[in-house]
């Protein structure tokens, strides 16, 4: 006589929380693996769900990488808005470089960023505009710099953050240095032309 398993229950969750449970399996795959080898069906798995579940909310792989990625972003938005600016400018500046750097750093956002460079999927990334904006008429309004200038300083500082989390430790290692010497001295870079630049703008 043949004893019948009992099945695992079903866990029913809102479309909110599947999409969540989906994204936060797909990022520790791509954590395991990069985002090259990430594929739907091991998405579904890791989370859980159907193959159908996944397709239903987001389409493809290609929507997951997106999806991914517009989250991540998110979640920095929200560490860079917890950010007290105080009336120590240097010490502000240093806390909100240091949070931008070791976001690129952690979660694998720099590769998965470089990815959808390299596939052509960067141009679906809309909410990026949108998010600088947010930023910096929210964080930057009172301290009277053009919107302008931040968000050129805030290309810049992104720019930096995505190659040395994409590629810092490797290549100082490969330059004999210890491994967070790229971070340190791209931070020492901005510092400087921040004072520079804001020594001109009172000048």
């Amino acid at each position: 006589m043949s004893i019948r398993k009992n099945k695992q229950p079903r866990i029913r969750r809102t479309p909110e929380e599947s999409r969540a449970n989906i994204l936060a399996s797909a990022e520790r795959l791509l954590t395991e693996r990069g985002p090259q080898t990430l594929r739907l069906a091991d998405v579904a798995k890791e989370a859980g769900v159907a193959n159908a579940t996944v397709l239903h909310h987001f389409g493809t792989i290609d929507g997951v990488h997106t999806a991914l990625m517009e989250r991540m972003i998110a979640e920095l938005v929200e560490k860079v808005m917890a950010i007290e600016l105080t009336e120590d400018t240097e010490v502000s500046r240093a806390h909100a470089l240091t949070t931008l750097f070791e976001a690129f750093e952690q979660k694998q956002a720099s590769k998965l960023a470089a990815w959808l460079e390299l596939t052509h999927q960067a141009g679906r990334l809309t909410n990026v505009r949108q998010v600088v904006r947010d930023v910096t008429r929210t964080k930057f309004h009172h301290q009277n710099v053009p919107e302008d200038v931040v968000e050129d300083v805030m290309l810049v500082c992104i720019t930096l953050a995505l190659g040395v989390g994409l590629f810092g430790q490797t290549l100082s290692e490969m330059l004999g240095k210890p491994p967070s010497r790229a971070k340190e001295m791209a931070l020492s870079v901005l510092m400087l032309g921040l004072r520079q630049l804001e020594a001109e703008r009172k000048g």
